[in-house]
């Protein structure tokens, strides 16, 4: 289940979302998202790990068919306080989605896996629950600037405790092992975290430096190869009488040549 943000947990990351460097932080996240993702309108999206809906609003604006899980009461009253009726919110936890095989076109893991109890298990969901493609965004442990001074600007000392934060190269062995080898397109923003102001003037828009794995945030689209249940298919296997019901001339009599030989 991982850390579940309580009441003072979602105040302090909604507050740091409303600042200046929360925007642009979420301006550049949410631009690479869909840059990445490249969803068509009305396909189906779930955001696991929803937060209080920023990206599922995002997701509303283009036209996509939206879903939010989310385990934290707070997070969720938030979300549906900014969202009402134009998606459906569910609470619940990564490691165990309550959707059915290939629910949705796609499925995101934003900021998610930093605070589950198992992050391979809640990949393994996404992959699982979705049909296209999966977006997975994390923040980077070897970020140049340091991923730690960034966290503990928005969630604190006490949050930052409970993270787990990953690499580029992890997400990609972990993506290998559960769906073996398909596509994978990846991005890094916030290579400067200290960049503020105008997004057409910051860094992260150079495409140079989006391909560059040490940026604060990781972004990567996982396009997934078709998968079906299967299982064994009974076939009737006819006796040895019904083979020999049907047998005449030349072939019955070696038949029984070869049984009294034997």
């Amino acid at each position: 289940m991982g850390h579940v943000f309580d009441q003072k947990d979602s105040e302090t990351y909604l507050k740091w979302r409303q600042s200046e460097e929360g925007l642009l932080s979420t301006t550049l996240e949410t631009r690479l998202f869909f840059d990445l993702l490249c969803p068509a309108p009305e396909d189906s999206i779930l955001d696991i790990g929803c937060g209080y809906g920023e990206i599922l609003e995002a997701c509303i604006s283009r036209g996509l068919d939206c879903t939010g899980l989310e385990p934290s009461p707070f997070m969720l009253d938030l979300a549906l306080e900014r969202l009402g009726n134009k998606a459906g919110l569910f609470r619940g936890y990564a490691e165990d989605l309550p959707f059915d095989d290939n629910s949705f076109n796609h499925a995101c893991l934003f900021t998610t896996l930093e605070f589950v109890s198992e992050p391979k298990k809640a990949m393994e969901e996404a992959f699982r629950v979705a049909k296209d493609r999966v977006f997975i965004g994390v923040l980077n442990r070897y970020a140049i600037k340091g991923v730690q001074r960034r966290i503990q600007g928005f969630f604190g000392k006490g949050i930052y405790a409970k993270a787990r934060f990953f690499s580029l190269w992890e997400m990609k062995t972990m993506v290998k092992e559960l769906v073996g080898d398909v596509p994978v397109t990846w991005r890094s923003i916030c290579l400067f975290p200290e960049t503020s102001g105008s997004i057409s003037f910051s860094p992260d828009t150079w495409p140079l430096a989006r391909r560059m794995p040490f940026g604060t945030f990781v972004g990567m689209v996982v396009t997934l190869k078709p998968r079906f249940r299967v299982r064994p298919l009974a076939l009737p296997y006819p006796s040895e009488s019904r083979y020999n019901e049907g047998i005449t001339g030349f072939a019955a009599q070696s038949g029984e040549k070869m049984r009294k030989d034997s």
